[in-house]
């Protein structure tokens, strides 16, 4: 997902400014009513932006209070995010509610996983799955002709508002949304999350999911847990027949940008298997003789968390890394000292508990925090060695090529 820009400097245009106070506002409200009154108010020029395409005046204002106030900076990024992924739209006289949903899919494979189109007799198998099991009734559908990867997904929240608004109309006249023919490239990882896109369409004020039905209200939880069973369960198949030679998981469908944040967070065990997987195999070594160094990435402040941690791997007793993976971390994800329930797990724990479920033994963590560092020549991720010297992980020389990078 897009984060806020460290380079580019601020440029305060008064609409940026307008923003900037609105989403203050917002966090010092001391009622509900004025929190509301001023997120009316955001709402409305966030939707004038968007709408004329001027994203450079909102990423200057979430640069600027992202630096200034997080609270500030978590009520602005809300606000856009809702603009840009829904709205209200009108057809003969009635007014419509609409929301860009992402149905996401974990994939894992020694080859390419594949996107692109979809054959027209799958895409419309597939929203009848959508309808039938996850939506409330009567609620209009639209889904899109293709699975995207991430490089292809909407690259600005004005490029999420626009699809959204065309998945809208489309939904509404039973069309389909027409798509460039020719999608972004592509950068093949052994893990990698696919996204089925969809618009629902609703009267305004009636409910979207099956979940917000009233007779399902006091079981929101267990009705979301039985949803998304009976997606994977009916949708599996023809996702399986779109991704051949892979492994996959299919994710509960959501808003679109809470769907898109959950497929980043879960694709991380995923990609460790996936890349042990392609290690023993490719190498024809058991996990036991594989070696994980773990280094925690970051900026160089004390005081700012762990921007990720990255795995390298060796094999046996020498020392070149031979592969690597990256673990980004989110929100709230920390490895301070803080103490936390003894329910959640430090992502270092969950790291290391995964290697070692997967045969690996000997790992090493580095207690020095590393500088997010990158292959001046390919840009691929550095990695730290036993010594902690940040390489460039290299197969040895007569390992078979094939399309394997990075996650």
């Amino acid at each position: 997902m897009r984060r806020p820009s460290k380079s580019s400097p601020p440029k305060l245009s008064a609409d940026s400014q307008r923003l900037i106070g609105f989403s203050h506002a917002i966090a010092q409200a001391a009622s509900r009513l004025e929190e509301r009154a001023w997120e009316r108010s955001l709402d409305a020029l966030a939707q004038k932006l968007l709408k004329n395409n001027h994203q450079d005046t909102i990423d200057a204002a979430l640069d600027h209070v992202f630096k200034a106030d997080l609270d500030a900076y978590d009520s602005l990024v809300e606000a856009i995010e809702a603009t840009s992924e829904s709205c209200l739209i009108e057809q003969d006289g009635s007014q419509f509610d609409a929301l860009l949903i992402a149905a996401p899919i974990l994939a894992w494979t020694r080859f390419t996983i594949p996107s692109g189109p979809i054959a027209e007799d799958m895409r419309l198998t597939l929203a009848a799955q959508l309808g039938a099991h996850l939506l409330a009734d009567g609620a209009h559908l639209a889904v899109a002709p293709a699975l995207f990867s991430i490089d292809q997904l909407p690259h600005t929240h004005a490029d999420t508002f626009a699809l959204t608004r065309r998945m809208a109309q489309a939904a509404l006249k039973n069309s389909v949304a027409q798509f460039p023919a020719k999608a972004a490239e592509t950068v093949p990882f052994l893990a990698d999350t696919r996204y089925l896109l969809a618009t629902v369409v609703v009267p305004a004020g009636t409910p979207m999911f099956r979940w917000q039905m009233p007779q399902n209200q006091p079981n929101v939880i267990t009705d979301q847990q039985q949803a998304l069973a009976q997606w994977q369960a009916q949708a599996g198949p023809s996702i399986v027949r779109l991704l051949p030679g892979c492994g996959i998981e299919l994710l509960l469908p959501e808003a679109y940008y809470i769907a898109c944040r959950e497929a980043d967070k879960q694709i991380r065990p995923a990609a460790i298997r996936a890349a042990l997987h392609y290690l023993t195999h490719t190498l024809n070594v058991a996990a036991p003789e594989l070696r994980a160094i773990i280094g925690g990435f970051g900026d160089d402040s004390g005081d700012a968390q762990l921007s990720e941690y990255r795995i390298g791997f060796a094999v046996g007793t020498q020392p070149e890394i031979v592969y690597g993976i990256v673990w980004p971390l989110y929100g709230e994800e920390d490895d301070g000292d803080l103490p936390l329930p003894p329910e959640q797990k430090r992502p270092i724990e969950i790291i290391t508990t995964l290697l070692q479920e997967e045969g690996v033994t000997s790992i090493k963590r580095h207690n020095t925090r590393f500088p997010i560092e990158f292959c001046d020549d390919c840009g691929a991720p550095l990695f730290a060695d036993d010594e902690g010297e940040l390489v460039h992980p290299e197969m040895p020389e007569d390992t078979p090529q094939g399309s394997e990078h990075f996650h």
